[in-house]
């Protein structure tokens, strides 16, 4: 037959029937795509903002700088010399998302660091959200609204939201549906190699996108088995050995594939033992559960401090959805899916509580379970607040599980639901069971004003968690000097330019948010990251070591004050360049910029005016 050749009727109808199901679930994408995208709008072609906690900003814009030049260049991405001066910075021991950086060189190198920042963003919001709908579509649920209302839970959390605009390492969970789909198959047989390979493969980028999530991932599928196992142990004991294997083989080809990503980031040049802070502090209160967030439709910016601070509000789920949660765990209570699930959110609420659990601000004499386990390697790296993020995905499957359940009251093949492979049920009624239609008592006109009540208490539940668009603070822009490249002629091969002031450890020092935007142009001296004390000391520590200097004028900046500068101070400033190999000092706008122009003009004396910046050539001073 040609080519050309209609195709018969009832493939026309088949191919008739099949278009709604993919243009259904293109709208659900696109509906995430689409809040996503305005979710960011407060930043979309504005230069002069950034998310509201901006030094983390500034680091991910660098770090996806950093992975489109090592693209470009072939250099090695877990190392980089560009910072921290004359030290360098171990990229692997740090949160370089190259996982992210490395698909979105073309952007950042074509468009800059912000918009793929941002587009970064919407990615990992909308990415997840997606990956979750594909799995509960595939394997959990027949209803495609109950799949994209989970998926919308799932991806745009208030501890989504939060964590999206800042910290990309943890907003990038699109991966975890398929770890864990991978990981967790319906039937006992099936291609174990071909599953495992594939797992491998999936947890080995995911440590290129951020290792605490895995690490998540790893504790929660632990817990999960356990309860599942304990629910139902003829069903666990059939799916054990396959789901061993896989894992099995998953761990062999990630740990090739990641044996010397992980030797460099813990023996490598620039690795550092510990964490530079008190991982324990960082814990939620028990009120924030029921509380809002500030990135929601009820929430502001007086709330009380129930979290560490507006990146960690990963809990704050309000009433609505915890009491719609325990309705439907009782509803539902027979599924073992289901109580494998409530044990796994309980337990992960009850850890991100912290080692003394506090309540409206005030801590109590109640003890937390997170003290049985803050010991443990890895474990004491963790924050406790992040625990709650895993209840997230799972009060978006709970959610999704009831819509479905609700949907097939009144059907005549209701509460059959999904069996183990995924699909529907045959069409066709069920035999009554001890002579009570499969339909359930819900059966007829009855069951619409059930689903409507329903609908309903979802919807009252969920509205008021609807986010509203990231909030931005404003930022200095990058001096003329430094954007067009003037500083090339100042700046001699293996010399540095030191931003003022020149070392701190978040986003207050101009170098970073500088060398990002121009693309890694220059080296400089400092830079937000984890790195060691020193040489001979591997204890962790926030940005660079601390000179004299770099102490004097970074109080100069917090306060406005101008301290007296002595001759002492002088020879200091002239051995701290040195030690940076500093060729030029440069001055843009800065909040207290006269006090800190004036303690510069005392160290080293009167600057240049060129554009926008303030130029100290130093050149003379150092040799």
């Amino acid at each position: 037959m040609l080519a050309g050749t209609a195709e018969r009727p009832a493939e026309a109808v088949a191919r008739r029937r099949q278009l709604p199901d993919r243009t259904g679930d293109v709208a659900v994408v696109g509906g995430y795509l689409a809040l996503a995208l305005w979710l960011t709008s407060r930043q979309w072609g504005r230069p002069d903002r950034l998310f509201h906690q901006a030094g983390d900003q500034i680091l991910f814009e660098w770090m996806l700088a950093r992975a489109a030049r090592a693209v470009v260049g072939l250099e090695n991405p877990l190392w980089s010399d560009a910072l921290n001066a004359p030290g360098g910075v171990n990229l692997m021991a740090n949160t370089s998302v190259l996982g992210l950086g490395v698909p979105l060189a073309p952007v950042t190198l074509l468009f800059g660091t912000q918009v793929a920042f941002v587009v970064a963003v919407v990615g990992c919001l909308a990415g997840t959200a997606t990956a979750w709908y594909v799995l509960l579509r595939r394997r959990l649920v027949d209803s495609r609204r109950a799949a994209a209302v989970g998926g919308l839970v799932c991806g745009f959390a208030p501890g989504m939201v939060a964590q999206a605009g800042t910290h990309l390492h943890m907003a990038a969970q699109f991966l975890v549906p398929v770890i864990l789909a991978l990981v967790f198959r319906p039937a006992p047989g099936g291609r174990v190699w071909r599953s495992g390979v594939l797992l491998g493969l999936a947890v080995t980028y995911q440590v290129f996108l951020g290792e605490e999530v895995l690490l998540f991932v790893a504790l929660a599928a632990g817990v999960f088995v356990l309860g599942y196992a304990l629910a139902d142990r003829a069903a666990a004991g059939r799916l054990a050995r396959a789901t061993a294997g896989r894992i099995v083989v998953g761990a062999a080809v990630a740990g090739v594939l990641l044996a010397y990503p992980l030797w460099f980031q813990f023996f490598g040049p620039g690795h550092y033992r510990g964490m530079p802070f008190h991982a324990y502090g960082y814990q939620l209160d028990a009120a924030s559960f029921t509380a809002s967030a500030r990135q929601t439709v009820f929430g502001d910016n007086r709330l009380p401090g129930l979290a560490p601070n507006p990146t960690e509000e990963n809990s704050f789920f309000g009433p609505g959805l915890l009491v719609l949660a325990v309705i439907v765990t009782i509803w539902l209570w027979r599924r073992p899916l289901v109580r494998a699930l409530a044990a796994c959110g309980v337990l992960f609420a009850l850890l991100s509580l912290g080692a003394r659990v506090r309540l409206d601000g005030a801590f109590t004499d109640l003890p937390g379970p997170y003290r049985l386990v803050a010991g443990l390697p890895l474990l004491d790296h963790v924050v406790p607040a992040r625990f709650s993020l895993v209840c997230v995905p799972v009060l978006g499957i709970l959610v999704a599980l009831s819509i479905d359940r609700i949907r097939q009251v009144g059907r005549p093949d209701a509460g059959l639901g999904r069996r183990a492979g995924g699909r529907s049920p045959a069409a066709g009624r069920p035999a009554p069971v001890n002579g009570v239609p499969a339909g359930g008592p819900g059966t007829g006109p009855r069951a619409v004003p059930v689903r409507l009540l329903w609908a309903g208490a979802v919807a009252a539940a969920l509205l008021p968690l609807t986010p509203t668009p990231i909030r931005t603070v404003p930022t200095g822009p990058v001096p003329a000097f430094v954007a067009d490249g003037t500083w090339r002629a100042y700046v001699p091969a293996g010399r540095t330019l030191v931003p003022v002031p020149p070392v701190t450890n978040a986003g207050r020092s101009p170098g970073m948010l500088w060398s990002a935007r121009t693309g890694l142009a220059f080296t400089a001296p400092g830079g937000f990251f984890i790195g060691p004390r020193a040489p001979d000391d591997p204890a962790a520590r926030w940005g660079a070591p601390d000179r004299p200097t770099s102490v004097l004028l970074r109080r100069v900046a917090d306060t406005g004050e101008v301290p007296p500068i002595t001759d002492a101070d002088r020879r200091q400033a002239v051995a701290d360049l040195r030690h940076w190999r500093a060729a030029v000092v440069v001055q843009g706008g800065l909040q207290h910029g006269d006090p800190m122009r004036r303690a510069v003009e005392a160290l080293l004396g009167p600057p240049q005016e060129i554009g926008d910046a303030l130029v100290w050539d130093v050149r003379p001073l150092v040799g």
